[in-house]
């Protein structure tokens, strides 16, 4: 699976950092144990990435995760692979579910998790555009934080209301695609959108958005995609973190 990663150019190592995966145990719908972290750490070391930084989900309903559960468990990540000399580094920021209680934490001005210069990722529903985000674009942005949208090509009401994705991305907001949706693991509609993003450079990071090992299985498929060396070589600003 990996020899392709050995020819001249490797586009994984020129992405660097992935800024977004779900690694931390227990804390959402992402691995289940440490063991399966460093897995998954290996395999994107041996790709050619340096860094990851593991984004937990927050959504109040299902994941109530803090900021101390989620530093807590990167220290203990951290412990392992140290133990087992592996040359990874991580960090752990946060995916923040948009939602009436996002909203509230905004307003109350809670301190969110974030990464780089002042990068915050942030999702929404997949099936209904959410009232609050672009008031919460605004507001984030006013207090002085980057809002990344995590997989918008996933949206469906962004895959029917392509006017709407050009009214949020004139908001300034960065975007981050799934590399796998290049190669049509989540659906097709998800693939075209990404493929339309791409094709007006619309795109600024690639993420794996890895909750388990299967999820690299399609880096094969993209080292020779179209879309993902266009995306890679479009000026990505994953290398700059």
């Amino acid at each position: 699976m990996w020899s392709l990663f050995t020819k001249k150019e490797n586009l994984f190592e020129q992405i660097k950092v992935d800024i977004h995966s779900h690694l931390l145990p227990k804390l959402d719908d992402g691995v289940k144990t440490f063991e399966e972290s460093l897995i998954i750490l290996e395999k994107l070391k041996r790709a050619g990435y340096q860094k990851a930084v593991i984004t937990p989900h927050v959504m109040q309903e299902t994941y109530p995760n803090t900021a101390r559960q989620i530093q807590d468990a990167l220290q203990a990540l951290r412990t392992r692979i140290r133990i087992n000399q592996l040359d990874m580094e991580v960090e752990a920021a946060a995916e923040y579910y948009i939602d009436e209680t996002f909203f509230k934490k905004m307003e109350a001005g809670e301190e969110f998790l974030t990464f780089g210069p002042g990068y915050i990722l942030i999702e929404t529903s997949f099936y209904n555009e959410p009232v609050y985000l672009k008031d919460v674009i605004f507001r984030l942005k006013a207090n002085g934080l980057k809002p990344i949208l995590a997989h918008p090509e996933r949206y469906v009401y962004f895959q029917n209301n392509l006017r709407l994705l050009k009214e949020v991305a004139d908001m300034s907001i960065l975007f981050q695609v799934n590399m796998n949706s290049l190669i049509g693991l989540y659906d097709k509609a998800a693939q075209k959108l990404a493929e339309w993003m791409i094709d007006r450079n619309m795109v600024n990071f690639l993420g794996s958005d890895c909750h388990n090992v299967k999820h690299l299985d399609g880096f094969e498929a993209l080292s020779q995609n179209k879309y993902f060396k266009k995306a890679v070589k479009s000026g990505l600003l994953n290398s700059s973190l």
